[in-house]
């Protein structure tokens, strides 16, 4: 039989019980394996706009926007989608959030250059013969890398994962803003729930 003077020592085990069971299961999951590789292939890719910057400081064309080479890039991501069984609107948004990060690192590069008056003196390897091909390949280990991480992007943590690994990748301010507009649409979490 409970006995009234039970009462206190009954409610504190009670709200403890409550704390620890809602501490466990605020307590988030770890990110999957998929995630990691992701972000590092959306950062390398994000590097490679330094190397496309200075090709273009070195040619003295400072025109970031190739609207043309955009939709070739974006719409060869949609066929591939379409085979890998992915939603090719969803693919279509991941890579043009790609293409505007790294022209954000672009335009970003080039404002630091010309107050500079000059760009850093390192090797440029040529657009058209050594970078697209490279970005051609970074974009198909990055679909995959996608494909892997799909599942979990409605995951309620996804958010909280991605901050924690994205951090760990960041060099400076221009590359942190770049990469948090790559991995802008990334995860997919409805705040109308819960």
């Amino acid at each position: 039989m409970f006995h009234p003077s039970r009462l206190p020592r009954f409610l504190s085990c009670a709200a403890l019980s409550l704390f620890i069971g809602g501490a466990q299961a605020d307590a988030s999951s770890p990110p999957p394996d998929a995630l990691q590789p992701l972000l590092v292939t959306m950062n390398e890719r994000l590097n490679i706009g330094d190397l496309v910057a200075l090709t273009k400081w070195d040619s003295g064309k400072l025109k970031v926007q190739d609207s043309t080479r955009e939709a070739q890039v974006i719409d060869n991501a949609r066929k591939v989608a379409a085979e890998r069984k992915l939603d090719p609107d969803e693919v279509a948004d991941l890579i043009a959030a790609q293409i505007e990060a790294n022209k954000l690192v672009q335009y970003g590069l080039f404002a630091q250059w010309q107050a500079a008056g000059k760009a850093p003196d390192t090797p440029r390897p040529d657009l058209i013969k050594q970078i697209r091909p490279q970005l051609d390949a970074l974009q198909n280990r990055l679909l995959q890398q996608y494909a892997d991480f799909e599942p979990y992007r409605k995951d309620p943590n996804c958010p909280g994962w991605l901050a924690k690994q994205r951090a760990s990748l960041i060099k400076d301010q221009l590359h942190g803003q770049a990469l948090i507009r790559a991995t802008g649409e990334l995860c997919i979490v409805d705040k109308s729930k819960g």
